[in-house]
């Protein structure tokens, strides 16, 4: 399918997606919903071994939650995520920038990245990075075109010529094979794509675990021949799946009638 197709195939979705299923919450429930299920699954991907009902529990109880088999730097990696999340998402008036990046990566690294690394919240990688078989490029030239590359997305986000998925996967493209940060790159990459989405009124994007092979591939590939047209058709199919099972997730939950009008559901005992 080309670009083009899938871009409209986006927007009608989305039209229906925003009146069916993101209007029947309230906005806080909505937000929380999305933060919970954003949270697990992006720390997921870099191996957080709590699942979507573990990080709502996590977000209900705190550290008051019993954990079990589950070790307190997962923990404090979800707890960090939610804090970097809320930090972005409940103001959306912030521009991008260098400055941005860094307290957002304060906030998702706190309590995790002295202990996992040696680092400080908030540092810049003093060695070469590496991630899998991946080596990516020479880290000090990668960390002085961050700036740049935030003031840049900046630009381009304000002229809105570039449809905000196209954006926020070109970006997503960029700032991975930047790799700037000595851990974290993944989860705030993700975090600032979805920051993108939340300005522009689009639905968030959820990279499940699932589909972390996929991810990595199209990463890897729109990288080797120069072309983000692959990260982006898997940011647009990535966002479509989530929207048609969630249309289809409320629609089985509606009471059916078998007569149609002024009787309730028929419960079988």
């Amino acid at each position: 399918m080309e670009l083009s197709e899938k871009i409209n195939e986006y927007e009608k979705l989305k039209n229906l997606y925003q009146e069916s299923f993101a209007k029947k919450f309230s906005p806080k429930d909505l937000f929380e919903y999305t933060e919970v299920l954003f949270s697990a699954h992006s720390c997921a991907i870099e191996g957080n071994s709590f699942s979507v009902n573990d990080t709502r529990e996590l977000k209900e109880h705190g550290l008051n939650l019993k954990l079990q088999n589950k070790t307190m730097i997962e923990a404090f990696e979800i707890l960090d995520h939610f804090k970097a999340f809320e930090f972005l998402m409940k103001d959306l008036s912030k521009p991008l920038s260098e400055p941005l990046l860094i307290e957002t990566h304060k906030l998702l690294t706190q309590n995790t990245i002295t202990y996992t690394t040696g680092y400080n919240a908030g540092d810049y990688t003093k060695t070469q990075m590496a991630a899998g078989d991946t080596i990516f490029p020479d880290h000090e030239e990668s960390i002085k075109n961050v700036p740049g590359l935030m003031e840049q997305t900046e630009a381009t986000l304000k002229k809105g010529v570039v449809h905000p998925v196209e954006l926020s996967a070109k970006f997503h493209q960029y700032f991975i094979y930047l790799h700037p940060f000595p851990d974290g790159n993944g989860r705030i990459g993700r975090l600032f794509s979805n920051y993108i989405l939340a300005r522009t009124e689009q639905p968030l994007i959820i990279i499940t675990k699932s589909e972390k092979e996929t991810y990595i591939d199209a990463l890897k590939a729109s990288h080797k021949h120069k072309d983000t047209s692959i990260i982006t058709s898997f940011f647009f199919d990535t966002s479509i799946d989530r929207m048609t099972n969630e249309l289809q997730q409320l629609k089985s939950e509606i009471p059916q009638t078998k007569t149609g009008k002024g009787k309730g559901r028929t419960f079988v005992f």
